[in-house]
């Protein structure tokens, strides 16, 4: 007798190499059913995001394609999925669904949904690693639940042994016809144009992505692993950090692979080990949602919770949404955001400390705006990020610590390079004005083209009285008692 099948249900983990839940399904020696599900939760619920959405689908008609490639198929299904895996399961006649682990509060819930359903009908569930590098129980804080501090975690992170990349099969053997298929067709799907623009959007796959990698790892010695401990910050250089990250946020690329062949570069140095410690981020964050499950909706530090600061007006938070706030290097990043729906780090943390601190506003605020447009927009890593910004985060920056956009620009866009190439309308302020375009004289306005309040807004606060306020509220709400 024939073995049964097993279901290998894709989600965040889009590809064919190093992907433990198949390798699993595969030895078990019988015929793997490949399924997605396109989950209406997801794809219309409070972070929909056209961007994400439109990545997702070229992602998962590349997995479509190179699963026929080696002789399988890839079902496509649309509902719940509590109600469709296990109906899909039941016509393939599967004895056990196999998955990569989720980490976020929705998904573990959709996930116990599942297994339930799928043990009412004899069908096992079955969750294995390979969305992050080191599993939560691996790594916990004291006492056993979150970690709350990075550097410890990193020490600790480090010292743990990478696991062996698994190959990607040669073939998926598959027993059919299985039940139809639904097509992938974006407007079946209810997915959008995406709102950044096509010139700037990557290709998407595994194919794509792994020819990303390749390219990253071969960059040295001005680019790459080996150069990255130096060129991360670097706003005007678009080559100085991987661009890896919405591979990563769909699984088409590893993290432990990506992992491994950076540190194999340059012998685990300097550069490698700083590239790589962002990877660690990335499992800190989601570590602390699988245990604080709460922040994904409220602060991680008790202090800061149910209290609001006061905000900016309307006009205020619209302006950082589009980019016209009057500081060049906040201005340049939020509308990098709207073209490619992405940014690097250092941008983001510049834009983020502009909302939270110089405006006052809640870190939600900005963490849904990042949701909706990032291509990476990952819920554990993106709410993090906000939470470190505002200082009410695990391990978050002091609360005194407030960016100064101006001095930002000088250090990270020292030519204004980055700023010129977002902001046209600044194209010609020289650079010893182009991060605080209002201190020129009007005969200077008028050899560059632009002239502040016309071509180029005023800033719409004094950041060193947006400080002063922001300290004020962070003391009078105990912002000297970190916890």
């Amino acid at each position: 007798m024939a073995a049964p099948a097993s279901v290998v249900w894709f989600r965040r983990d889009l590809r064919l190499h190093d992907h433990p839940a198949l390798t699993e399904a595969l030895r078990s020696g019988g015929h793997v059913a490949p399924l997605f599900v396109f989950d209406p939760a997801l794809l219309g619920g409070r972070f929909a995001c056209p961007n994400r959405a439109w990545f997702l689908l070229g992602a998962v008609r590349a997995l479509a394609a190179s699963l026929e490639a080696l002789g399988s198929r890839l079902s496509v299904r649309v509902g719940r999925p509590a109600d469709v895996v296990p109906a899909f399961a039941r016509d393939v006649e599967a004895r056990i669904v196999i998955v990569s682990r989720d980490y976020a509060p929705y998904g573990r819930s959709r996930d116990r949904a599942v297994a339930g359903a799928l043990g009412a009908q004899g069908i096992a569930f079955r969750a294995k690693r390979g969305v992050l590098i080191h599993e939560p129980e691996e790594l916990t804080g004291p006492g056993g639940g979150s970690p709350r501090v990075f550097t410890p975690f990193l020490r600790r992170w480090e010292q743990l042994e990478l696991r062996s990349i698994l190959p990607a099969p040669a073939t998926v053997p598959a027993a059919g016809p299985w039940p139809a298929s639904h097509e992938l067709d974006a407007s079946g799907l209810g997915i959008g144009a995406p709102t950044a623009e096509r010139s700037h959007l990557p290709e998407v796959g595994e194919i794509a992505a792994r020819e990303r990698l390749d390219a990253w790892l071969a960059g040295a010695p001005d680019h790459g692993p080996a150069a990255y401990a130096r060129t991360r910050n670097d706003l005007a250089d678009p080559a100085g950090t991987s661009r890896l990250s919405y591979d990563l946020r769909f699984g088409v690329l590893s993290p432990v692979e990506v992992a491994t062949r950076a540190l194999a570069v340059d012998g685990g140095g300097e550069g490698s080990r700083r590239f790589v410690s962002e990877l660690a981020w990335r499992d800190f964050y989601a570590h602390v949602l699988w245990h604080e499950p709460r922040v994904a909706r409220e602060p991680f530090l008790e202090q800061f919770r149910g209290i609001e600061p006061p905000g900016a007006d309307d006009e205020a938070v619209a302006a950082w949404r589009a980019g016209r706030t009057g500081y060049p290097i906040v201005d340049a990043a939020m509308r990098q955001l709207s073209a490619m729906g992405w940014m690097p780090n250092r941008a983001r943390m510049i834009v983020a400390s502009f909302l939270t601190k110089d405006l006052l506003t809640d870190w939600r605020v900005g963490e849904a705006h990042f949701m909706r447009h990032l291509l990476d927009g990952d819920p554990a890593s993106n709410l993090g990020g906000w939470q470190w910004a505002a200082s009410v985060g695990t391990d978050a920056q002091p609360y005194f610590r407030v960016f100064n956009p101006v001095t930002q620009g000088e250090r990270f866009d020292p030519d204004g390079l980055y700023v010129r190439r977002w902001l046209p309308e600044l194209a010609a302020v020289p650079a010893g004005r182009i991060h605080a375009p209002w201190t020129m004289t009007p005969g200077e306005q008028a050899v560059a083209r632009c002239t502040i309040g016309t071509d180029y807004p005023h800033p719409i606060v004094d950041h060193a009285d947006a400080r002063r306020r922001a300290l004020a509220w962070f003391e009078a709400v105990g912002g000297r008692r970190r916890t």
